[in-house]
C-alpha cells in the first residue's frame, strides 16, 4: 500500500480533495477517497457491477465494458502464456 494510503488510514483522515490527481483517488468518503483502501476494506465482501459504479461514480453500462475488456485481455494472456510453456 502507498504510503500516503497508511498515513489516511493511521490518522483517520480521507484523502484531500488536492490529491484528485492521484489515479487512486474517488469521490468516496467512506473509503477515504481512495481505491486501494476501498479494495482493502472489501477483500472479503464481493461488489456487484452496480455497487462498484455508485462507489466509483460511473455508470453501470461503463463498469460492464470495462470488466468485459479486463476478461477478454486476461484470457487472451492466459493464452499467450500457454503457448510459451
Amino acid at each position: 500500500m502507498r504510503e500516503c494510503c497508511e498515513k489516511c488510514l493511521e490518522y483517520n483522515v480521507s484523502c484531500p480533495i488536492e490529491n484528485s490527481n492521484c489515479r487512486h483517488w474517488i469521490d468516496y468518503e467512506d473509503d477515504s477517497n481512495c481505491v486501494l483502501i476501498a479494495v482493502d476494506n472489501n477483500e472479503n465482501d464481493h461488489m456487484t457491477l452496480r455497487e462498484v459504479s455508485k462507489r466509483v461514480g460511473v455508470s453501470f453500462v461503463r463498469i460492464k465494458q470495462i470488466q468485459t475488456a479486463a476478461i477478454k485481455k486476461l484470457i487472451t494472456y492466459q493464452k499467450k502464456s500457454k503457448s510459451f510453456e
